[in-house]
């Protein structure tokens, strides 16, 4: 009974910050509201203060916000205009909020593109945009021109290369952008007093459950929406507070969950290129950082680190993320004293933002909008009806496929792909011409004890040919058709399984060969590493003896994921990439006991 009263009196303290969140209408859309508009008025109150930390460098709002108003006023001087699209090719550093926020003052499009792809998925991605130009850092500009002849941007005085480290050259091929800009040119512009809540942001690729990467539109009401609710409801951080962000930019969490709420509250942000778990709490440390920007990949590699002095009295005290497994959870939270990991649940391309705003453990938390589990059979992959045709509701804790409502405060702006947009839509879901967002993911209610009657929700998996690995979404449809591509495979069935102590499922394919004796192993290595990124390489290959189809010619995945990689299951000979390896080798017993020992270091 006194428990329950101590959490009735703790949750009544936090109504100031629920309630907020739950009546939070998104911005009007011809409202001047956008990232340029909030960093510009953060830079108002908080000019002197940091803004970006990285390396050795510290950068101030106004040092930040000069050097994109040059930046904004160079482009405009070479073209580029409200609604253009330009590609952000670069890894995280002070150049890349720079160039974003440049961008965003005009009313242009950033095109962020994923610093780990190379090839095909690389001129995809540009081609698709219809992009005029392009920014590259220097760290970048390889992958970039083993494609130039490929890609639809040619001119040099449109490909923008921004040095990094003096191990890189100009190349003839690009215009030095450092080099280009007035820095003594550097108010604010009166492009930015014409941007709207409603003009698109940026695109953020992801992968969906089809094809190659799609483009998610990203208005600039998603990312101010995200901003306000992440740090008034999620981290409750003020601009005293300082943000570790090692997550890239060109990804939602990174961008929005990250930086956005950071610029939000005039905070500083502590960027780094990649995540380090050894230097994590030094870095903690000397910047005080107090809030941190996670996954749940991260959480897992900093509790498998041995313990050390610079976790000890760390200043972390709340964390906002996704993806933190339920057996990671407590673990981390009682080894490194977080006060608040407040879990979410969202999608570049989704209309609604799930928050653990209670601070309860091992749930996404709740959403204002409106939404249902649907019955999902997981071996047939189809949602299930009732006999009048519409979809079944699940009525119990059951795991369920998460759908969203789509209304005018659950805006789903969809991919730039119309038709793409158009499959991610239910209609007529419980009642004729009604619209839901398909999440593709199996999500299940759990009992948290009083929480304002607000259901909480728990993250279950992946449904369809989309897995995920390493933080990003794959699609076994796009990394099937690249190993296709290789002459000797002629169909592969790829399919995502689980790794002892990793978030997500590692990719895995299956094949037969015609002549598996005399198959080119280093050959087929280069194929995958020239192609795929690295997340979305295959860990695992299965060589198999006919490949098994459904009645409709689908490939049969179920069982090859119940047996994974197996040697015990698996009577078919199977192959795997080493963390430390770009070559194939066959899986052996010694190595499959460090898999599952969690010693392998994947």
């Amino acid at each position: 009974m006194w428990d329950n009263m101590k959490e009735f009196i703790i949750i009544l303290g936090e109504l100031r910050f629920i309630i907020p969140f739950l009546r939070y209408k998104w911005p009007d859309p011809d409202s001047s509201v956008s990232l340029a508009h909030t960093f510009q008025a953060s830079t108002d109150k908080f000019g002197d203060r940091p803004c970006v930390y990285f390396e050795d460098e510290t950068w101030s709002y106004s040092q930040i916000n000069k050097a994109a108003n040059s930046f904004a006023r160079y482009l405009t001087k070479n073209g580029i205009k409200h609604g253009d699209r330009v590609v952000l090719f670069m890894e995280n550093r002070p150049y890349y909020v720079i160039s974003l926020l440049a961008l965003n003052k005009l009313g242009a499009i950033g095109v962020l593109i994923n610093t780990s792809l190379t090839g095909d998925p690389l001129i995809h991605c540009i081609n698709s945009s219809n992009s005029t130009k392009c920014i590259v850092g220097a760290e970048r500009a390889k992958p970039l021109e083993d494609v130039l002849d490929q890609i639809n941007i040619t001119e040099k005085d449109d490909l923008l290369w921004v040095e990094d480290t003096q191990e890189y050259v100009l190349p003839e091929w690009a215009t030095d952008l450092k080099n280009s800009l007035d820095f003594s040119d550097d108010d604010n512009l009166e492009e930015t007093n014409l941007v709207t809540s409603k003009d698109i942001a940026c695109y953020i690729f992801t992968s969906g459950t089809t094809g190659v990467p799609k483009a998610a539109v990203c208005p600039n009401r998603k990312l101010i929406a995200a901003a306000v609710n992440i740090t008034q409801a999620g981290y409750r951080i003020n601009h005293e507070d300082c943000m570790y962000n090692c997550l890239p930019l060109y990804h939602s969490t990174g961008l929005m969950l990250g930086l956005c709420g950071a610029v939000h509250v005039g905070a500083a942000s502590f960027i780094k290129r990649k995540f380090s778990a050894s230097s994590f709490w030094k870095d903690s440390h000397k910047y005080n950082t107090t809030a941190f920007v996670y996954i749940g990949e991260l959480c897992r590699y900093l509790g498998n680190q041995e313990p050390s002095e610079a976790e000890l009295n760390n200043p972390i005290k709340s964390m906002v993320g996704n993806g933190l497994r339920p057996d990671v959870w407590d673990s981390f939270k009682d080894r490194f004293d977080v006060d608040r990991i407040i879990e979410i649940y969202g999608a570049s391309e989704g209309n609604a933002l799930f928050m653990n705003l209670f601070n309860k453990n091992k749930t996404i938390g709740m959403t204002s909008a409106d939404v249902a589990l649907l019955e999902y059979d997981v071996a047939e992959d189809k949602i299930l009806k009732n006999e009048d045709g519409f979809y079944k509701k699940i009525t119990n804790h059951e795991p369920g496929l998460l759908v969203i409502e789509i209304g005018p405060n659950a805006v789903f702006n969809g991919y730039t792909d119309k038709e793409a947009s158009e499959k991610k839509i239910l209609r007529d879901v419980f009642k004729d011409g009604d619209a839901w967002f398909n999440t593709g993911d199996l999500i299940k209610t759990v009992d948290v004890g009083f929480a304002f009657g607000k259901e909480h929700y728990q993250f279950v998996d992946r449904v369809g040919d989309t897995f995920r690995w390493r933080a990003e979404n794959v699609s076994t449809n796009e990394v099937g058709e690249i190993l296709n591509g290789y002459a000797d495979v002629n169909m592969s069935n790829v399919y995502g399984v689980q790794v002892p102590g990793c978030e997500g499922r590692a990719g895995m394919a299956a094949f037969s060969l015609e002549d598996a004796q005399n198959f080119n192993w280093n050959a087929f290595s280069d194929h995958v590493e020239t192609n795929l990124a690295k997340y979305a390489r295959p860990v695992f290959i299965r060589i198999i003896e006919e490949m098994d189809t459904t009645g409709t010619f689908k490939l049969k995945k179920n069982d090859l994921r119940e047996e994974g990689f197996d040697l015990n299951k698996v009577n078919d000979v199977v192959y795997c990439l080493k963390p430390s390896s770009s070559t194939y080798e066959v899986l052996d017993q010694e190595w499959l006991d460090k898999i599952n020992s969690q010693e392998a270091g994947y």
